[in-house]
């Protein structure tokens, strides 16, 4: 046994827990093979190009049209939005005219009411004051406080007497025969005129001046008797 330990190598178990054996030198790898040629690729189909063509038309058309209703959409609500905010527009410039056809004069009204209190001043002194001097001086005061109140708002009013007739200023009444100025002029005025900030409102009424017509012609001349119907100086007609 021993010798078959010693041509073995030893124990059994004394070979299988020793050191391992060296491994043999790795032998090289073998030169890689030559690649293949890849197999030629088949010619594509005209048919397959058109319709790629076709698809990436229709998505770049579908991404245009959703970008275009986007737009339209926005556009239909600015235009909704604008509509809405002309209605209102309309509703409020109908409520402000009819408030200033209503409450339009109210300033003006306001500059008159002295005016109506000074004449009842007048008539309420009018009964029991003696005094009528008083009474019309009183009167033409407030005459006069009621021109100031129209001139303040642009009335004025105009005098014509002596002046050229102008029919966009005057309305004649009638005419009177005058020598006093020349024809055609203003020689009396039944109404004055007046302007509200210089455009007329009312035209006076005027009476117009013209040159007085020649004397009637005296009357004729009685005829004398002609010279066959004279009587003789004897007083007998001739034969």
């Amino acid at each position: 046994m021993k010798s078959v330990e010693k041509h073995s190598g030893g124990k059994p178990e004394d070979k299988a827990e020793g050191k391992p054996e060296e491994k043999a030198e790795a032998a090289p790898d073998p030169a890689p093979a030559p690649a293949e040629p890849a197999p030629p690729e088949p010619p594509k189909d005209p048919k397959d190009a058109e319709i790629e063509a076709l698809k990436l038309e229709r998505d770049f058309s579908m991404a245009k049209g959703r970008e275009l209703m986007g737009k339209i959409k926005d556009e239909h609500e600015k235009m909704l939005r604008a509509v809405a905010d002309l209605e209102n527009y309309k509703k409020r410039a109908a409520k402000e005219k009819e408030e200033v056809q209503r409450f339009g004069i109210e300033k003006l009204l306001k500059d008159f009411l002295p005016v109506v209190d000074n004449f009842d001043r007048a008539l309420d002194a009018a009964k029991t004051a003696a005094d009528f001097e008083s009474l019309r001086k009183g009167v033409e005061m407030t005459r006069k406080l009621f021109e100031d109140t129209l001139g303040k708002h642009g009335v004025r009013s105009f005098s014509s007497k002596g002046q050229p007739f102008d029919p966009n200023r005057h309305e004649a009444m009638t005419a009177a025969e005058t020598t006093e100025m020349p024809p055609n002029h203003v020689f009396a005025e039944a109404l004055r005129g007046f302007t509200l900030n210089d455009r007329l409102v009312r035209p006076a009424l005027v009476v117009v001046s013209r040159t007085p017509s020649a004397p009637a012609a005296t009357a004729a001349a009685e005829p004398t008797p002609s010279a066959p119907d004279a009587a003789n100086s004897d007083g007998q007609k001739p034969q």
